[in-house]
């Protein structure tokens, strides 16, 4: 990928497993997985952690979009998501620093 040149990877977004298997095909490193769908915005966590869990162990997966709570971080990590995309839950926070220590500091499972 032309990132490498520059010394930065492309997070390539995947919504459903036609996705993943075309960003995996094209050699992507770092996945995102969005449990938004940006076609009518709603959201299934459920459905994205399934995803995540089928990244293979040699990329980043990220699982985005739907992490409002310690716990929904927890279930990312459990899937085997090894970052999680946090924005609504922090913007929308009355207290963002108490917030972000909140949902910090979970465990990496691996996959």
């Amino acid at each position: 990928m032309a990132a490498a040149r520059w010394g930065l990877a492309a997070l390539v977004e995947a919504h459903d497993r036609e996705e993943l298997d075309r960003a995996l095909d094209a050699g992507a490193e770092v996945v995102g997985v969005n449990a938004r769908n940006l076609d009518d915005f709603t959201v299934d966590l459920d459905r994205a952690l399934e995803l995540v869990a089928r990244v293979p162990a040699r990329c980043v997966a990220v699982a985005e979009s739907a992490m409002a709570t310690r716990g929904d971080v927890e279930r990312a990590a459990a899937a085997g998501a090894d970052a999680v995309l946090i924005g609504g839950a922090l913007a929308s926070a009355a207290d963002p620093e108490a917030q972000a220590r909140e949902l910090a500091g979970v465990a990496r499972r691996g996959r």
